[in-house]
């Protein structure tokens, strides 16, 4: 992917910049002018309302004001890319924000997804203020655009060889190590449930293990759902459910997108990315309902739906993660529509059975502005799994609790003893925002990373 950080202007572009002002909600150090200009013209103090402010002799834009709403949105300044004009910007009153969060806010506004068609001329840059650490505003926001484009590329150019290719060009930015078991080996390695679940595919399913940092730093493994689109299989969707199923891939693209924040912060973990990539796909090959097949774990799952195959293909990069029995796994998946119904878009359901850590990525949720929220594994609903011909099924048959019972199934896959985490991602912003336009979305890594420094950053 190309350079998704030219939103920010190098410090010596300053002298030259325009300022900003945070204006709005009793925001102080607007010059006298500048506020008589505001009143003036009746500026409205909502989030992300921008005004241009005129040159004392009208020759052009002197600079600009924009209001963060109340309660205060620092994001709000992700609406500055789209109401400057182009330029060099700078905030001229940082104090009235965290202007960390605020030119965050920015490069995730500025965010445009380009690739398939001309990008706009008008170019607009913020120079981050002196108190921003930029080395980790760079590692965040540049992971936030990564993790956008892989999930925005459609399928056709981002299938299971294509993540197998963006995984490799982030190891390679950072020294890291990638192997790849595919087609036929995954079976001889015993990882028979990816096989099963892409091998109906055009192309062939693999899993992506990428290893990074010294061997004797704590185990970190994120597994991450690579589903390049899922048709639902043999029980196919209906059309209108396909539509944005680009986007299933959407926890691979999380993790990649966590890895390369880690990786450039250079955090003291031995990291390990698990990625099963696959497409989901219907030929005379597919898995079919009623198919019993092995995992990795040794149990055996009846298929009792072929649309509920994320699971699946974690099962097994779950049990392989488990074997080296890490610090901590974390598993990202676009997995169920029930979390949708429960908490909508934006807030992600995780389930962990620390209370430790399920405590440090609420509070880091709130302190980041990246919504998460945990929800019950509730042992009961486990024995609704059940099957009569197997270990176990993939889905109930009752329907009910779909996101808790998609995170009691994958509980199967890892030992009671090793620290998991689970996160229901939606990966896409349906409705435009002040930081996000429609598109693959960035969910849970910004909090994810802030426990992960907190708890690996001066190793």
């Amino acid at each position: 992917m190309a350079d998704r950080l030219t939103m920010l202007a190098p410090d010596e572009a300053r002298a030259d910049a325009r300022p900003v002002w945070i204006a709005g909600g009793g925001a102080s150090g607007v010059p006298a002018p500048v506020a008589a200009w505001l009143e003036a013209t009746g500026f409205e103090a909502e989030a992300g309302a921008v005004a241009l402010v005129p040159a004392p002799d009208g020759g052009g834009v002197a600079g600009a004001a924009i209001a963060l709403g109340e309660p205060a949105d620092p994001f709000a300044l992700g609406a500055l890319a789209g109401k400057l004009p182009a330029g060099d910007w700078f905030v001229a009153n940082p104090d009235e924000t965290d202007i960390g969060k605020a030119t965050l806010g920015f490069c995730m506004g500025a965010y445009r997804f380009d690739l398939y068609r001309t990008p706009p001329a008008k170019r607009i840059r913020l120079v981050p203020d002196k108190a921003v650490d930029r080395a980790r505003l760079e590692a965040v926001a540049g992971a936030v655009s990564l993790t956008r484009d892989l999930v925005n590329t459609p399928a056709n150019d981002m299938g299971p060889a294509a993540i197998e290719a963006a995984a490799r060009t982030l190891a390679a930015g950072h020294k890291a190590v990638v192997k790849v078991i595919a087609g036929e080996e995954l079976i001889a390695k015993k990882l028979p449930m990816i096989h099963a679940v892409g091998r109906a595919s055009a192309t062939p399913p693999r899993l992506i293990d990428m290893r990074w940092g010294k061997k004797t730093a704590p185990k970190l493994t994120l597994v991450g759902k690579g589903v390049s689109f899922d048709t639902g299989g043999v029980g196919i969707k209906p059309s209108g459910s396909m539509r944005n199923m680009k986007k299933d891939m959407g926890g691979a693209a999380n993790v990649l997108g966590l890895a390369a924040m880690i990786m450039s912060m250079e955090l003291g973990v031995r990291l390990r990315v698990l990625i099963p990539a696959v497409e989901n796909a219907i030929s005379g090959n597919a898995f079919r309902p009623g198919d019993v097949y092995p995992t990795r774990k040794g149990l055996t799952v009846e298929i009792g739906h072929t649309d509920a195959e994320g699971r699946l293909v974690l099962a097994d990069a779950l049990a392989l993660a488990d074997e080296e029995e890490p610090d901590l796994i974390v598993d990202m998946a676009t997995l169920t529509g029930a979390a949708r119904v429960a908490l909508g878009p934006d807030i992600v359901p995780f389930y962990t059975g620390d209370d430790a850590l399920a405590g440090a990525l609420a509070r880091a949720a709130e302190a980041e502005r990246d919504p998460l929220w945990r929800m019950p594994l509730w042992q009961p609903y486990a024995r609704n799994l059940s099957s009569t011909v197997a270990d176990c099924a993939n889905v109930t048959a009752d329907g009910f609790a779909g996101s808790v019972t998609a995170a009691l199934f994958l509980q199967k896959f890892v030992a009671d003893k090793t620290p998991w985490v689970h996160l229901d991602l939606f990966a896409w912003t349906p409705k435009p925002k002040l930081h996000a336009p429609v598109g693959g979305e960035a969910q849970a890594i910004r909090a994810l990373f802030a426990v992960l420094e907190h708890r690996y950053g001066d190793r």
